[in-house]
């Protein structure tokens, strides 16, 4: 039974190259099918060299978070991590950040859901899709569908089979086997052609490459099931150089075939590409696939989001009610305050139909690199100091910082870094209120158990000192008896 026991757990954990895949299938979202086309819209043709150096950043902070988890395997990862290196106050904004980022990503999901559904009924308004992606994905979650593991799975399959028809049928397109193309193919090599907005466009664009690799630090908490933990920068590796070679290949093919006036924030530039007289069904495929692969990534946002605010609350950081299920079973109460989060983003979609994704995007992928400098900043903390590490530490920050300040620059991704920020002096006020409130009581506890020590040892003294006392004390001890 012991032997059958230690099989089965044995099973559980995953071999390196396992981790790597579920990296890819798990990163690969809304962020790369439809954000690579406002990065390519922002910056040209050089968006290629953001996704390389995004994936070099994204590497140094996955490389962190997998050596913490093998050192201190924690059950809140980063959020822990940040707690034990700073403070409870830190414990407090990591959390609180993680949340908000993915309630923003959620939103951004949502509103390309609603893009590529628009895609076959233009008339119908984007809120009416959000919602309706919302409500069934906050149903699967609510209800604890056990079967939907294994549809992620194929929901994963779904979406590389997805890249790899693209690839294939783009190659097909250029070479002539395929005719009727809507482009003519155009290979950009010169300056103009590479860098149409300049340095500045380029840097604008950066945050929107980092976007398209958001989840790696879900990769980092699944690197303590690896059956040797060790493995774990060994699977980021292979797992990043999948990434961007999946990101280079297909966005280079991309910008190849589509001239750059055609790319636009509201179609995605993969669709734009595959479009031909002679394979007139072929973006509708693909189109049904991105909705496929982008209900699959929100889904999992909205597993993480539930998570971490149950953990908020259980350990004092959110309110204690968001702790509590329904039945002892159902995530109500904190599925409710989710709810109506997503319920801003969709009334956001209706107020702002021309420019929702690009600000929700911008203040998402903000989110997620305010999270990662956290990472990295603890991972300075709790690791055993070196040179390469510290020079690895501090590339990835200047990265994060070069893609949060190159947000500044572009008229459709300012109001994203203005959000990023109200949100984050939200969290740090509210941080501040919690901490003051904890001290005055934990202050008042101390003060009465003092008082009550003090009284006690008043009593013990009486006791010691007084005749009278002591003889009462006898005379009722006899009487008692």
């Amino acid at each position: 039974m012991n032997q059958a026991s230690r099989n089965t757990k044995e099973d559980k954990k995953l071999k390196w190259w396992q981790l790597s895949l579920l990296g890819v299938a798990g990163t690969i979202g809304t962020g790369y099918f439809l954000g690579s086309g406002l990065a390519i819209s922002i910056g040209g043709p050089a968006v290629l060299f953001a996704y390389i150096l995004a994936a070099v950043g994204t590497y140094v902070v996955f490389d962190a978070l997998s050596q913490m988890t093998a050192e201190h395997p924690e059950q809140g990862s980063f959020r822990s991590y940040a707690k034990k290196a700073f403070g409870t106050w830190a414990g407090f904004g990591s959390g609180w950040v993680y949340w908000f980022s993915e309630l923003l990503i959620m939103g951004s999901q949502l509103t390309a859901l609603s893009i590529f559904s628009r895609f076959w009924f233009p008339a119908v308004p984007m809120w009416i899709f959000a919602a309706g992606f919302g409500v069934v994905s906050l149903c699967i979650v609510f209800f604890g569908n056990k079967g939907f593991d294994r549809v992620e799975n194929v929901l994963a399959v779904i979406k590389i089979a997805a890249i790899l028809m693209f690839l294939v049928i783009a190659a097909a397109l250029l070479a002539g086997w395929i005719g009727g193309g809507k482009y003519a193919p155009k290979l950009p090599l010169s300056y103009p052609a590479l860098f149409p907005a300049g340095g500045i466009g380029l840097w604008s664009a950066f945050i929107f490459a980092f976007y398209a690799y958001g989840g790696i630090e879900v990769l980092g908490i699944m690197s303590n099931r690896l059956q040797k933990p060790e493995e774990a920068p060994k699977a980021g590796k292979v797992m990043l150089l999948a990434l961007t070679t999946v990101y280079v290949l297909s966005i280079g093919l991309a910008v190849t075939m589509v001239p750059l006036s055609a790319f636009n924030p509201k179609e995605s530039p993969f669709v734009l590409a595959l479009s031909s007289d002679h394979l007139a069904f072929v973006p509708h495929l693909f189109n049904g696939v991105l909705i496929i692969a982008g209900f699959s990534t929100m889904t999992a946002s909205l597993y993480a989001i539930t998570s971490m605010m149950i953990t908020l609350a259980q350990e004092g950081d959110a309110p204690r009610l968001f702790a509590k299920k329904w039945k002892d079973k159902y995530p109500f109460f904190a599925l409710c305050l989710i709810a109506a989060g997503l319920v801003g983003a969709i009334v956001m979609a209706l107020w702002l139909p021309g420019k929702v994704y690009e600000y929700i995007t911008t203040a998402a992928g903000l989110m997620i690199l305010y999270n990662w400098a956290f990472i990295l900043l603890s991972s300075g903390r709790l690791l055993q100091p070196s040179k390469l590490s510290g020079v690895k530490r501090w590339i990835g920050l200047l990265l994060i910082g070069a893609a949060a300040a190159g947000t500044l620059f572009h008229a459709l991704s300012r109001p994203g870094f203005y959000i990023s920020l109200l949100i984050l002096s939200l969290i740090a006020l509210s941080d501040w209120i919690v901490q003051r409130v904890q001290k005055k009581q934990a202050a008042s506890s101390a003060g009465a158990n003092a008082h009550e020590d003090k009284l006690s040892n008043e009593h013990e003294a009486m006791r010691g000192s007084n005749p009278k006392f002591r003889i009462t004390g006898i005379r009722l001890r006899k009487s008692k008896l």
